[in-house]
C-alpha cells in the first residue's frame, strides 16, 4: 500500500469528483491563456462552459504530436515565459523535437508522482539506484532522479552507455535498483554474465520503461541479473515524462495515477471509446499541469483498461503494458499487424531468446513477404531449430494469418542497443 506519496482522494468516487473538477479547472486555464486552445475551441465552436460532467470531455477536439511541432517552440504555452523553469524535449526522430514546458507546480507534480513509483516498487532510503538513462533534454535522467533524491535513496546517475562504468558502479556501490530502458537492461545482463559478476552485485530490482517489452525478454534479464523483481515504468515526454504511473509486484499491469490526469482508450479509426478490456489508443488529459496541460492528446501507444481490482490494494486503475503504437501496424497482404502480436508468440518458444527481427520485403513476383528473424536460446542447439521454425510459423499463421518466413540465426547475432530497440524494417518500395 502507498503510504507517503498516496493517491491525492481515498476511492473511486472521490476520484471522479477529483477528475471533473480538474478538467473544468484545465479547460478554462488551456483557454484563457493559450492561444492554441483558444483557436482550437473557436474552430470546434465550444466554450469552456461546455464541461458539466466527465462525459462531457468527449465534445473537446483532439489534440496531437503534430500540433506539438507546428506550434514550436513552445508548443500549448499557456502560462507566462516567467513561469517556466524548465524544459524538455522528445528525441525528434521525425520532425521537430515535442518540447514540453514546466512550471514549478509540473516539476513538484512530476516528482511526486514518480515518487510514489519508486513507493510502490517497494524501494526504501537504503536502496541504491544507479539510473542508466539519458540525460539533458530529455525527461528520463530529470525525472529517475529528482524522485529519487525527494525519495530519499542513493542516487547513482550513470547514464547511458559506458557498460564499463556500469560493471563497475553496479560491484563498488552495490547498486541494488536498476532504473533503465529495458534494451539497456538487456545489455547489462548479458555484461553482467559475461563478465561473470553475478554473485558479485546487489541487484534486487530493475525499473524499466521507454520501450515495448516481450515476456522472454523480461525474464532472460532477470534471469541473468538474479533477481526477482521487475516494475514497467511508462513515460511520455508530452504527459509529464516517465513516473506516471507503475507495475505492481501482484501483476505486470500498470497502475495509472488517474489523479493527476484522465486516460481514454479509442479506436484509432473511429475515434470512438472502446468497450472495457478491448485493445485501443491511449487518449490523455491532464487536471493539473499549468505550462503545457493536454487536452485530448493522441498519444498512439495502445493498450486496455484492466477492469479487475488489483490484489495489492492500491485501488487506482489499471492498463496493461504498452502493446505499440498504432503508428506500428503494418499491413501485409491486407492483414493488420501489431508487432506486440509477434511479441506474445516468440516469448512462447522455449528454444528462441528474446532478440527478433521483422523484416517485410516485395519480392519479384510482386508480392509481400515478411520474415521473422529470432535468435536461437543460448542453451539450445541448432538441431531444434527446425521445430522452432515450424512451430513459430504455425503460431504466426493461425493467429495472425500470416505465413512468415522464420530464420533462426545464433545466440547474439542482432545487434543491441541501450536505446529503444529497432525491431521492424519495411524494405518495400510502395
Amino acid at each position: 500500500m502507498l503510504v507517503r506519496f498516496q493517491p491525492q482522494v481515498n476511492n473511486l468516487t472521490e476520484l471522479n469528483e477529483h477528475q471533473l473538477k480538474g478538467l473544468k479547472w484545465t479547460v478554462n486555464h488551456a483557454h484563457k491563456n493559450s492561444t492554441f486552445f483558444k483557436e482550437k475551441f473557436n474552430q470546434a465552436g465550444i466554450t469552456p462552459d461546455i464541461i458539466k460532467s466527465l462525459d462531457d470531455l468527449r465534445k473537446l477536439p483532439f489534440t496531437t504530436a503534430s500540433d506539438f511541432r507546428s506550434d514550436y517552440p513552445y508548443p500549448m504555452r499557456s502560462v507566462a515565459h516567467a513561469d517556466i523553469i524548465r524544459i524538455h524535449a522528445s528525441s525528434g526522430t521525425t520532425g521537430k523535437r515535442k518540447v514540453a514546458c514546466y512550471t514549478q507546480k509540473d516539476i513538484d507534480d512530476w516528482r511526486d508522482m514518480f515518487c510514489r513509483c519508486y513507493e510502490m516498487a517497494g524501494l526504501t532510503r537504503e536502496d541504491r539506484v544507479q539510473i542508466c538513462v539519458g540525460y539533458g533534454v530529455w525527461t528520463a535522467g530529470a525525472g529517475f532522479q529528482l524522485a529519487c533524491e525527494q525519495f530519499g535513496a542513493m542516487a547513482i546517475p550513470s547514464g547511458m552507455g559506458n557498460l564499463e562504468m556500469q560493471m563497475t558502479f553496479l560491484e563498488d556501490f552495490e547498486t541494488s535498483v536498476l532504473c533503465c530502458t529495458a534494451s539497456m537492461a538487456l545489455l547489462v545482463a548479458q555484461e553482467v554474465n559475461k563478465r561473470g559478476l553475478r554473485d558479485k552485485i546487489h541487484l534486487k530490482k530493475i525499473i524499466a520503461g521507454s520501450e515495448r517489452t516481450s515476456p522472454a525478454m523480461k525474464a532472460k534479464i532477470m534471469e541473468l541479473l538474479g533477481v526477482e523483481e521487475y516494475y514497467d515504468i511508462p513515460g511520455l515526454t508530452e504527459l509529464y515524462g516517465p513516473g506516471t504511473g507503475l507495475s505492481c509486484s501482484f501483476s505486470e499491469n500498470i497502475h495509472y495515477w488517474a489523479d493527476y490526469y484522465i486516460l481514454e482508450i479509442i479506436n484509432p479509426d473511429t475515434l470512438e471509446p472502446v468497450a472495457p478490456g478491448e485493445i485501443g489508443e491511449m487518449v490523455y488529459t491532464t487536471l493539473g499541469k499549468e505550462a503545457t496541460p493536454l487536452i485530448r492528446y493522441r498519444s498512439r501507444d495502445l493498450t486496455r483498461i484492466i477492469t479487475e481490482p488489483c490484489p495489492c490494494g492500491c485501488f487506482l486503475p489499471r492498463h496493461s503494458p504498452i502493446l505499440g503504437r498504432s503508428d506500428d501496424m503494418f499491413v501485409i497482404r491486407g492483414v493488420n499487424v501489431y508487432p506486440g502480436e509477434i511479441d506474445i508468440i516468440l516469448s512462447s518458444c522455449k528454444n528462441v531468446g528474446s532478440e527478433y527481427q521483422i523484416i517485410l520485403e516485395r519480392k519479384d513476383d510482386g508480392k509481400d513477404y515478411m520474415i521473422i528473424r529470432v535468435e536461437r536460446d543460448k542453451q539450445t542447439e541448432t538441431a531444434a531449430d527446425q521445430e522452432s521454425r515450424d512451430w513459430i510459423h504455425e503460431q504466426v499463421r493461425q493467429k495472425i494469418m500470416v505465413s512468415p518466413i522464420v530464420e533462426i540465426v545464433d545466440y547474439n547475432k542482432l545487434p543491441r542497443s541501450e536505446r529503444k530497440t529497432k525491431r521492424i524494417f519495411d524494405n518495400r518500395k510502395i
